[in-house]
This record gives structure tokens, C-alpha cells and sequence, in this order.
């Protein structure tokens, strides 16, 4: 809790008053606040009053998400500028308390250390990859069994830090890092006390924090639309009861089993549902619609259009990856040519938070054994239900933020 200094005026801990007020009585210390005091009500039309070390465990509770701070401090002027309103105590608090998440740096970047396994493979394949994404692994003492929803956020907020300077500026009150998953929830509960995602959000009862709960596309997509991003969800259903889901039905929380996602709105294509199973019947076999899809989303982004090179870079983020019990990150699709009129076969670049990425910088530094930690065919792909959650460019204005607190996706049937 924040207290005024009977004497000062300056806001401190509750539980540093006393000896706050009590150093009023030295001398040299009555001067030097004094000083203080005076700066402080010079700066208080344009700064926040904020505790420097304030724990990140009774930050958003000790703030209502309705109260009003003095202003945005000058270095998350342009988080505030974004949302046309000074910040609030609970996110200014959360801005300075959030801590940096734990990466294990891989010297030249895992995707770099990918493109040159891919481009000194033999056959006629050719890959189509993400640009930077740091690995982020999940750790035993940690989030073991929990946490691959959190960490595959971390991985896409990487990509978004280092590619797009436009959510840099936005991402994280503009803290420039990828914090932990305890401040990751932090941020999400926020985004539900704004009415972001509010029927997914009653099913966790709008609290998260400290918890062991499993999340998937609807809370990374939640996340990322609060700071104004335009966080896309894609379902792919081949279940008889996405017929039921396709007229906006939602059901009950106690069917939700897992991180697949039961409350999001799924709005119907062009087509029917009866002519997309027709189609699917005649063309798309299986699970080959969502690698086509998945070629298709990398390949409207990449630079070189010629399909020349081996390996070429997209300027597409990385795809969330949802299934029943576990979730990944697709990094890039791999495609080889089929022969004498045969189906071109696909396979998926994923990286794994459940792989260690000590494990996974070293076979693909050795070129041996990467494989079967970073490629997936068709052939793996068994659920009867995925989900992709992918980030759009640009950023949203407020009219379309609105829009973007009721969490939709688009369904495809196979």
C-alpha cells in the first residue's frame, strides 16, 4: 500500500512511513527531503510517483483497476500515447515491478542455426522460415507440465521485440524485454479487468496469478490485443461438433478439458460448411489443409517470390500451436516437390518449449539429430482439433480495440 508523508508529502511504502518520517528529524536528511519534496511538486503535473521497488506480488492488488495516476512517465510515452489516456496505477506499477523472463542465449540465434541446417540438406526441399525468435524452455522446478502456454508467448513476444518496432514501443508497458510467466499473468488478468476475453476470462474466475493452470490461443490472443495488437486465432476442426460451435454456441466451462479453446467465437467462410466438407472430401485430404494453409500464411510473406533459394526468410511471426494437452511454435514449413505427379510433401519447422535449448543448440551446431527435434510431418498431426495464433501487423485504434475484446477465429473444417 502507498502512503503521503505527513511531513513531505511524498508518497512512500506503508510500511517504510515511520522511518520515512522519522528521518525527517537529522538534519542533513530534513534538507535533502526537502529538496526532494520541492523537485517532486514541480514534476507532478507531468510524472508518475512511483515505487522503485515495489514486489510484483501486491502490485495489481494493492492498485483498483479504475484509479487515475498523474501521468505516463517519459519512457512508456509511447505506450500511452497508443491508448490516448495516462496510464493507470495498476499497469504503472506493473510496468516497473515486471521481471525480465529467463532465456538461454544461443550465440547467432536458433533461426540462423536452422537456415544453415536447411539450406546444406540434399533433395529438392524448400523452407520457408520466421526471422528471430529466442527459444524459451520450460524448466522443472518451474512450469514442468503447465507452462508450454506461457512459454511459447515468450517466444512469440521475442520475435515481436526484435521484428516489429511498432509493437516494441507498445509491448509490455515499452520494457523492451520478454518478462517471466509470473508477470505474464500479471498482464493477462489486467487485460480481463479490461473486459478482454470476458467469457473465456469467467472460466479461470479473471484470476491466474501464481497459478498452475493450463492456457492456450484464446489467452496468448487476449494478451497481445490489450496492448493494441491484432492477434488472429485460425481453428481447424474436423469434429461433428464443430457444427454446433459454428452458430457462435459456446459450451459450458465444465466440458473444457485442457487448453483447447471452447469459448471463442468461431464465424463460418464464405462457404458452407456442407461445401467445405465437399471440398475437403475431394482436395484437402486429412491434415494436409492445414500444411497447405501454414505454406500458404509463410509464403504470402516472404521476400523473395521467385521460390529460387532453399531457404528464405518471412516477414510472418511465428504461429502459435494448439492441441489437445500441449501447445509449440511453428517456426517454418518445409515443402518437397512431388515426383511424377505425386502430392508435394510438407513438413513443419516447430520448436518445442518441452526440448531443452541446450539440446537443441547443439544438434542443430552439429547438423546431427535436429531433425527429430524441429520437424513435424503430416503424418504426426493425429488430434482431431488444432488452433493457430498468429499477430497481423500494425497496431489498432481504439475503435477497433473494442472490437478486438471479443475473441473470434476463423474455422476451417478437415
Amino acid at each position: 500500500m502507498i502512503s503521503s508523508c505527513p511531513i513531505c508529502n511524498v508518497q512512500v511504502l506503508t510500511a517504510e512511513l515511520e522511518r520515512h518520517a522519522n528521518g525527517h528529524f537529522e538534519d542533513d536528511q530534513l534538507q535533502r527531503d526537502m529538496e526532494l519534496a520541492h523537485q517532486m511538486a514541480l514534476a507532478e503535473s507531468s510524472t508518475d510517483v512511483m515505487v522503485a521497488n515495489a514486489h510484483l506480488s501486491g502490485c495489481v492488488g494493492s492498485f483498483s483497476s479504475d484509479s487515475n495516476a498523474q501521468g505516463a512517465s517519459s519512457s512508456h510515452s509511447g505506450y500511452s500515447s497508443h491508448y490516448g489516456e495516462v496510464l493507470d496505477e495498476q499497469i504503472s506499477c506493473l510496468i516497473t515491478a515486471q521481471i525480465r523472463g529467463k532465456v538461454q542465449e544461443i550465440q547467432g540465434g536458433v533461426m540462423s542455426l536452422l537456415r544453415s541446417c536447411l539450406e546444406t540438406e540434399g533433395g529438392s526441399s524448400t523452407s520457408i522460415i520466421s526471422g528471430h525468435i529466442d527459444h524459451h524452455q520450460s524448466i522443472s522446478s518451474e512450469d514442468k507440465g503447465w507452462g508450454c502456454g506461457w512459454r511459447n508467448i515468450q517466444m512469440l513476444s521475442s520475435h515481436l521485440l526484435k521484428q516489429r518496432p511498432e509493437a516494441r514501443e507498445i509491448l509490455f508497458g515499452g520494457s523492451g524485454f520478454v518478462p517471466d510467466i509470473p508477470s505474464l499473468q500479471r498482464w493477462l488478468e489486467i487485460a480481463w479487468d479490461k473486459n478482454f476475453d470476458t467469457i473465456g476470462s469467467s472460466h479461470f474466475h479473471n484470476k491466474v496469478y501464481g497459478a498452475k493452470k493450463w492456457i492456450g490461443t484464446t489467452e496468448c490472443a487476449t494478451l497481445f490485443r490489450f496492448f493494441g495488437l491484432r492477434a488472429r486465432i485460425v481453428d481447424f476442426d474436423s469434429t461433428e461438433s464443430s457444427g454446433l460451435q459454428n452458430k457462435n454456441v459456446k459450451r459450458a466451462g465444465s466440458q473444457v478439458r485442457g487448453p483447447m479453446d471452447k469459448f471463442v467465437v468461431k464465424n463460418n467462410p464464405s462457404k458452407s460448411s456442407s461445401e467445405l466438407c465437399q471440398e475437403d472430401a475431394e482436395s484437402m485430404r486429412g491434415r494436409q489443409v492445414l500444411v497447405d494453409w501454414v505454406w500458404n500464411y509463410f509464403a504470402s510473406g516472404r521476400s523473395d517470390r521467385s521460390g529460387m533459394q532453399r531457404v528464405t526468410v518471412s516477414d510472418k511471426t511465428p504461429l502459435y500451436f494448439q492441441h489437445q494437452g500441449h501447445s509449440r511454435t511453428i517456426v517454418g514449413i518445409q515443402k518437397k516437390k512431388g515426383h511424377h505427379g505425386s502430392q508435394d510433401q510438407y513438413t513443419l519447422l516447430i520448436l518445442d518449449p518441452g526440448h531443452r535449448t541446450a539440446d537443441l543448440e547443439r544438434t542443430l551446431r552439429s547438423k546431427k539429430g535436429w531433425q527429430s527435434l524441429v520437424k513435424r510431418g503430416v503424418h504426426t498431426l493425429k488430434k482431431p482439433q488444432y488452433q493457430l495464433c498468429y499477430v497481423d501487423c500494425g497496431i489498432a485504434n481504439a475503435e477497433e480495440i473494442e472490437q478486438l475484446k471479443t475473441i473470434d477465429s476463423i474455422l476451417v473444417r478437415f
